[in-house]
């Protein structure tokens, strides 16, 4: 079973800049998709950014411009830049991987990591 381990989150003040990383146990080069998710208090969990093994990237649209979703497999960690951050950023951030063994799609959760965005 893969394990995956957010860090990085912290408060910071609107306008901000903060670098989320998400270090895997397996090899992320062999991941079928990896992205990141959040989940705000009384809100549902929503995709924030995603990427696929061949680097195609999708981004919610409240995100695109501000945030950038990136890999490095040497180190077997992704990344998830963020930058302009508003208030309405604030949430408990996830990160996700999906991958095939053996019988079928695998997926995983790290346990999260709070951004707080406020002045």
């Amino acid at each position: 079973q893969v394990q995956l381990v957010e860090s990085g989150g912290g408060l910071v003040q609107p306008g901000g800049s903060l670098r989320l990383s998400c270090a895997a146990s397996g090899s992320i080069s062999s991941f079928n998709a990896m992205g990141w998710y959040r989940q705000a208090p009384g809100k549902e969990r929503e995709l924030v950014a995603r990427m696929t093994s061949g680097d195609s990237t999708n981004y919610a649209d409240s995100v695109k411009g501000r945030f950038t979703i990136s890999r490095d497999n040497a180190k077997n960690t992704m990344y998830l830049q963020m930058n302009s951050l508003k208030p309405e950023d604030t949430a408990v951030y996830y990160c996700n991987a999906v991958y095939y063994r053996y019988t079928g799609y695998r997926n995983s959760w790290g346990q999260g990591t709070q951004v707080t965005v406020s002045s």
